[in-house]
């Protein structure tokens, strides 16, 4: 992200954000930021949210989070103090560190509800969590990448750790390839070079072409695997929905242990995985992936 320095009150209030005739800059989740139409205060404040979301299980630093916002330390501390006060962070001691507050489980559990793909989706993931005995998850596509909104976990002892409301890596996770297999290849090649696929495992695919190999694969079969390439040890595959007017959405995946997934059980997930998305893309007005004109392979 590129610092915007400066510090500025309420007085800022309806300024846009642009600083020194920039008029764009990557947030801390991905994605580019139109500073235009920012208030640079409440930019601030967000991005350290973000930050300490992403940051490590201990909390971050007031020195950690003024350079990564690239402002002094007295800045922004004045703005963790103001976080602090509404609840949207906690402060740890010793240090103080600060990590997410309470304020953010309500309203995470408020958007949860008022969101309907995972309203929809919940009793379609336990209907594949009870079929296949594996983790079923729901994304919704955010700009080609998945963002899951909704998990019903498998039985058994092993439990993945997949916090909802997170952006996870289209280029590494079933559930992203599933999505980026929806959007012509030119598209891919605009939106990734080989330097943003970053490597997760040694599995990972770490070039353009490679992944383009992939996703007509994708198309051709109607869902995605991602084979240890996010985690190693760990097999998911995906699954795209569509809505009304026949664009992605999002998918559905599964999640489970390589050592109890050979090739021939992944296939047969991949069919039930497909069967189960074509039931949410019909429930939220779309079509069923085969009526679909990318379904035979072709970008």
């Amino acid at each position: 992200m590129q610092p915007t320095p400066g510090v500025r009150e309420a007085a800022d209030a309806g300024k846009s954000a642009a600083v020194d005739g920039a008029a764009a800059s990557p947030g801390p989740m991905g994605g580019i930021r139109d500073l235009r139409y920012e208030v640079q205060s409440v930019g601030r404040a967000l991005d350290i949210v973000g930050f300490v979301a992403d940051g490590p299980s201990d909390g971050l630093s007031v020195g950690e989070i003024s350079k990564m916002l690239g402002l002094a330390k007295s800045s922004a501390l004045a703005t963790v103090r103001t976080l602090v006060a509404h609840g949207y962070l906690q402060p740890i001691e010793p240090g103080p560190r600060y990590r997410l507050g309470l304020s953010l489980i309500r309203l995470g559990d408020l958007s949860a509800r008022q969101f309907p793909i995972a309203e929809i989706c919940t009793p379609i993931l336990r209907e594949i969590m009870a079929e296949t005995h594996l983790t079923a998850r729901a994304a919704v596509s955010d700009d080609g990448y998945p963002l899951f909104v909704d998990r019903v976990d498998g039985p058994g002892m092993v439990r993945f750790h997949t916090p909802l409301g997170r952006r996870e890596p289209a280029h590494a996770t079933a559930a992203g390839k599933a999505i980026l297999s929806t959007l012509p290849m030119a598209e891919i090649r605009a939106k990734f070079s080989d330097s943003d696929l970053v490597a997760h495992t040694s599995s990972t695919i770490t070039s353009v072409e490679l992944l383009l190999e992939q996703l007509t694969s994708v198309r051709r079969r109607g869902f995605a695997v991602d084979d240890e390439e996010d985690v190693q040890g760990v097999v998911c595959v995906g699954a795209a929905f569509f809505n009304h007017q026949n664009t992605c959405a999002g998918a559905l995946s599964l999640t489970g242990l390589k050592a109890d997934l050979p090739a021939a059980k992944i296939e047969a997930l991949g069919v039930i995985l497909r069967n189960h998305a074509d039931r949410v893309s019909v429930l939220i007005g779309g079509r069923r992936y085969a009526e679909l004109p990318f379904a035979a392979g072709s970008g």
